[in-house]
């Protein structure tokens, strides 16, 4: 079976990652930017071990200077998922690059980001700190998300490197997302280990972790996230890609979602780590023999935590039925 017209949910989506090199490349051009250190001899982005890539992630950024910019990425981004026959998708998006956390300023972004659109495919935003730029600038962050939760904005996260400062230095920025009314997710478990999992679960109460592969490392970690339906979105090309497993074959997401616990699968930040949606599928049929059956689980349990409201989840089920 050809899993690119499979419809398809993807819960962990970093928009600034799913910058295509050929469109990033282009806009530093248009802008003067020099950039050019970032891309390999074939244009792709180039990069050796997750330090080099957050910061060959966050230079590519530096092409990206204005509310038009991002408006021509989200239908780039937009585009490239109705590719993969993803109805709906969540992205995360940093105001840290959309105009240095300034309030009026992000919401000149997002209004920028909402005009994007491409038929049958559904997008909604998370607002995410970067925890390598420290807690004071998560809570101008966790501002910017609360002032504009809503429609588009339907939760709060955090990535970046997991092993700068503790979960509970970010504790207020994310008790703010909530009391907006947001729903959270964090990163955690990709580097930190299993305990960075139950820090997270402690001490910013979210709902889905982001990745949070290393929790097979403690089996009541394990046990606890079957038991309380907590969810992981787990990104397998963007972990062997990143060198988290060596190989699919000994990436423990099957290991997980035979111990009961609720798995959904995405792609992370896209062309960064040579993937996309289909292939994601492709890769799981091959390993772990996967099918249609498989693949429609996946998509309930990504549906039911979607962090959208209950009418365009009605909406989505009927689409994933057809």
């Amino acid at each position: 079976m050809s899993w690119k017209t499979f419809p398809k949910i993807e819960l962990h989506l970093h928009l600034e990652g799913a910058a295509d090199p050929a469109f990033i490349r282009g806009l530093a051009q248009e802008k003067s930017v020099d950039i050019g250190g970032i891309f390999d001899e074939e244009g792709a982005y180039k990069y050796s071990g997750f330090g080099e890539f957050l910061q060959v992630y966050e230079a590519a950024t530096q092409a990206l200077q204005s509310p038009e910019d991002f408006q021509r990425l989200t239908q780039s981004v937009l585009e490239n998922l109705a590719e993969h026959n993803v109805v709906y998708a969540e992205t995360f998006v940093s105001p840290d690059f959309c105009g240095g956390r300034d309030l009026g300023a992000w919401r000149e972004y997002l209004h920028a980001m909402q005009e994007a659109h491409v038929e049958g495919v559904t997008l909604k935003g998370i607002v995410t700190c970067i925890r390598h730029f420290g807690p004071d600038k998560a809570r101008e962050t966790a501002l910017c998300a609360a002032e504009t939760a809503g429609d588009w904005v339907v939760g709060f996260g955090m990535g970046g490197a997991e092993d700068a400062g503790k979960a509970g230095d970010f504790a207020y920025a994310f008790d703010m997302a909530r009391e907006a009314g947001l729903r959270l997710t964090s990163h955690a478990g990709e580097w930190g280990g299993a305990q960075s999992v139950w820090d997270t679960i402690n001490d910013l109460r979210i709902e889905r972790i982001g990745h949070g592969v290393h929790a097979i490392e403690d089996p009541k970690l394990v046990d606890y996230l079957a038991e309380t339906g907590l969810v992981l979105e787990v990104n397998p090309g963007s972990n062997i890609a990143l060198g988290v497993y060596p190989s699919l074959e000994q990436h423990p997401i099957a290991k997980l979602r035979d111990a009961g616990v609720k798995v959904t699968v995405s792609t992370d930040d896209p062309p960064f780590f040579h993937t996309d949606m289909t292939q994601e599928f492709e890769q799981l049929e091959r390993v772990f023999g996967w099918g249609v059956d498989d693949f429609h689980a996946l998509n309930a349990t990504a549906l039911d935590a979607a962090f959208c409201d209950a009418d365009t989840k009605e909406a989505l089920a009927k689409t994933l039925e057809n």
